[in-house]
């Protein structure tokens, strides 16, 4: 069973993941991406540091979580991550790069513990902390368990004013012990490189280079005696292959024979003939997500798919069981199932628990896994709004959770303050050019007059619909009141409700499917039929003014 965890990955895998379990584990802690890396080197008492990075919640800071997670490194055992973490300590100060490192080592730690014997781990970061982050490494796993530093070329240009251009990424790759999986992992040939090294051309324009059919050193064998009336042993050499093989290889036009009468037989090598070049610790021909990819979903830190591939394809086999503790939206655990690996995803907001629920029943059809730490039926979601009611902070959580129900992001994007009745968004159309804003109510007492609200909050801010998502059935006063909002329509697309209300019920049932987003005219009756397919018989029809 594949499993999906929300929650502190410290807490997770402490609670959930066994010793020596895991094959695999790549991880791509989130740091500040959104902000300048420069605050980070403030001290916790710098008003500009706390200014920028609170609206984030990739950031993490010197605090009472920090200087905890600084002691559990020392009390840890692990004599060498603590001296290396005290240096560290006194060489940065208390601020958000030592709160980093501190929550790093703590995790590093632990991923050492659920590797097994001959697993490995890598880790993606920039330059920014890569080399505070390959001490830690060094003390956790030990520096003779280094095995590469691989450099991605994420990006072809990156103007700076003042600096060399940032243009890549660092991965570090450790294994836990002296023996390790690898496997050989070949790309395909640049064009360049064909067009250079492949330099000869048959008749029929397919490229070809001359490759050596000898070996040195003499045999006494059957590649030792003469061929062609060449004598091989004379010359100090051995054929490649018995006379035998080579007769073939000539009768097919393997064999390319030199113009001049003394010049040696070589082997004609087509590109399909060779398995690709080697994987190199440069990599540059996986290019980044790009702003228009069909695959890219909206995550500031997305990777390729790709890239994960090739790690996942040269240090893990079919079967095997790969972790990520930052899964994000969810590249990792895409690629470990794709490939046919069993996989593990940690990560702490809602949101990206969310999405990589969509993206892989998206991708894979029939796909199976477990969601831990979010609820997974109706009672659950109403133990989790109860808490909320004492727990504002929890509240937020059970807020971003039923939005991630219907693929919606929160309305206020992390920042604090007023939401001005916007929890939550949705983009639609061909350019994402409509805008449905989501209201979620999770008290018992709903009524007609938050229709009302929400409609007024739709006219305020020119949005074309409004999605009314209730842990509450509705009233009949308040259908009537959405139903009375009338209906939107995009041109060329289908009219829907202007005003949808959806129940959590509802929207864990159906997901994104739950709220009516415009559709192409012609796409109606092709997605009615495949809603009905999935056993969804009503989905079309139960919306309020829905015809």
């Amino acid at each position: 069973m594949n499993h999906l965890y929300y929650g502190d990955n410290l807490r997770v895998l402490r609670d959930s993941i066994r010793d020596a379990s895991v094959d695999l584990i790549y991880l791509d802690p989130p740091f500040n991406s959104n902000a300048s890396y420069n605050v980070l080197f403030k001290g916790p008492a710098g008003a500009d540091s706390a200014a920028q990075i609170e609206a984030f919640d990739d950031t993490w800071h010197w605090n009472d979580s920090a200087e905890e997670a600084f002691g559990e490194v020392v009390r840890s055992g692990n004599a060498a991550a603590a001296t290396m973490l005290r240096a560290i300590r006194q060489f940065l100060g208390d601020n958000d790069m030592m709160a980093y490192l501190a929550m790093m080592a703590v995790r590093l730690i632990e991923l050492h513990r659920v590797l097994k014997p001959t697993g490995s781990l890598y880790l993606h970061c920039d330059p920014t902390a890569s080399h505070y982050l390959k001490i830690l490494l060094d003390a956790v796993f030990g520096k003779e368990c280094f095995r590469s530093e691989v450099v991605w070329k994420r990006t072809s240009s990156h103007p700076s004013a003042k600096r060399w251009g940032p243009v890549h990424d660092i991965i570090f790759f450790y294994s836990k012990g002296k023996t390790f999986l690898w496997n050989k992992v070949y790309s395909k040939y640049d064009p360049e490189y064909l067009e250079t090294f492949f330099d000869m051309t048959d008749p029929d324009g397919r490229r070809w280079k001359r490759s050596d059919i000898t070996g040195s050193g003499t045999r006494n064998g059957e590649t030792g005696l003469p061929w062609k009336g060449i004598d091989i042993t004379a010359k100090g050499r051995h054929w490649g292959n018995p006379p035998s093989v080579l007769d073939a290889l000539d009768a097919a036009g393997r064999i390319h024979w030199p113009a001049k009468e003394d010049g040696m037989p070589r082997l004609k090598q087509y590109p399909e003939d060779l398995p690709g070049v080697p994987i190199a610790d440069i990599i540059t021909d996986i290019r980044p997500m790009h702003n228009l990819s069909e695959d890219r979903l909206g995550y500031p830190t997305q990777k390729p798919v790709a890239l994960l591939e090739r790690i996942l394809n040269a240090s893990s086999n079919p079967g095997d069981t790969v972790l990520d503790p930052f899964c994000g939206c969810g590249t990792t655990v895409h690629a470990a199932q794709k490939l046919g690996r069993s996989w593990i995803g940690i990560d702490v907001t809602h949101l990206a628990v969310g999405l990589i629920e969509k993206r892989l029943r998206d991708a894979f059809e029939g796909v199976q896994f477990k969601t831990h730490g979010v609820p997974q039926d109706l009672e659950g979601a109403r133990n989790m709004a109860a808490r909320g009611r004492d727990d504002k902070n929890y509240y937020f959580e059970f807020e971003k959770w039923a939005l991630s129900l219907i693929a919606a992001q929160p309305g206020n994007l992390g920042k604090k303050g007023a939401d001005k009745g916007i929890d939550g968004n949705l983009f639609f159309g061909t350019k994402q050019e409509g805008w449905a804003l989501v209201s979620v109510k999770a008290g018992a007492n709903v009524g007609v007059s938050m229709i009302r609200d929400l409609r007024g909050v739709i006219e305020r801010e020119k949005a074309d619909i409004g999605v009314f998502l209730t842990l509450t059935e509705p009233s009949k006063p308040m259908v009537t009141e959405a139903a009375a909002a009338g209906q939107f329509q995009l041109p060329g697309f289908s009219a829907v409700p202007r005003i949808q209300i959806v129940t959590i019920e509802q929207a864990m049932a159906l997901r994104d499917r739950a709220v009516r987003l415009p559709a192409r005219r012609d796409d109606t009756f092709k997605r009615a039929a495949k809603e009905q397919d999935r056993g969804a018989q009503g989905a079309l029809d139960f919306r309020v003014g829905d015809p």
